[in-house]
């Protein structure tokens, strides 16, 4: 018999929004545009898009193994949204900006992000670079 090998990012994406969610923090996921995303370009930045997916910004968020299903609106215009995890970037909370920022693997290609990657937006993940400065501690007697 012969185990599945799945994919950890869906466990991972739903473990740091119930974090998120349990500190009362806004969790937000990065997403790279792909051509069946039908939302307003002009929301599109580097072919990326940040979603607020809290209960108070969004409706019906299902995130299962596969999609991160949710109806958003966009200028009152109800849009209802399947996102592949494939497409996810990443998952982080607004207010102390940490999450986790996934390897994205696309048919054609792999791109591999880190968080020293110039393309990773800097509103999202500079202050999160930050937090793995060495600490600064000294000995008191």
């Amino acid at each position: 018999m012969r185990l599945k090998n799945s994919s950890n990012k869906p466990y991972l994406i739903r473990s740091i929004y119930d974090w998120c969610v349990d500190s009362n923090f806004t969790p937000y996921i990065s997403v790279i545009a792909f051509p069946e995303l039908d939302i307003p370009e002009r929301y599109l930045k580097n072919d990326e898009i940040i979603f607020n997916i809290s209960h108070k910004a969004v409706n019906s968020l299902n995130i299962d193994n596969d999609f991160i299903c949710f109806i958003a609106r966009f200028n009152g215009i109800q849009k209802e949204l399947e996102i592949p995890m494939k497409a996810i970037k990443g998952i982080f909370a607004k207010e102390v900006n940490q999450g986790i920022l996934f390897s994205l693997e696309t048919q054609n290609e792999e791109l591999s992000l880190t968080l020293e990657d110039e393309s990773i937006p800097a509103t999202t993940y500079t202050q999160s670079r930050k937090a793995y400065k060495k600490p600064h501690l000294r000995v008191v007697k």
